[in-house]
């Protein structure tokens, strides 16, 4: 079993080892469930990817997890750089952001932060 640990701004680990679906899942229900503690569900949440493969699909997989738990997810269109994801939380007042990207590491990396 993969041991998924937040660091300073994130998550990240080598895809299709333990960064998989699966895994992102499993951070996605743990962010949707810090937006209900802190009672911010009802903002939405900003969902936003990078250019690395399958970017946009792990960012539909963690929307869904957000409709699972009834927060409605603003998902961006098309690949979008981390700062517009933050401006984004703050202009809109949204709960937080999802952006997936795996930032200066490897190419054969992926990850997802969380910005509250």
């Amino acid at each position: 079993m993969t041991t998924i640990s937040f660091g300073t701004s994130g998550w990240r680990a080598i895809m299709n080892q333990d960064f998989t679906f699966a895994n992102a899942k499993i951070c996605a229900q743990a962010i949707a469930d810090y937006l209900q503690q802190q009672k911010v569900a009802a903002q939405g949440i900003v969902i936003g990817y990078d250019s690395r493969f399958m970017g946009e699909d792990f960012a539909a997989e963690c929307a869904k997890v957000m409709a699972a738990n009834q927060i409605t997810a603003f998902l961006c269109q098309r690949e979008t750089p981390t700062p517009v994801i933050a401006w984004e939380i703050i202009d809109k007042k949204r709960g937080g952001g999802i952006n997936i990207t795996a930032s200066h590491n490897p190419p054969s990396y992926n990850g997802i932060k969380f910005s509250p």
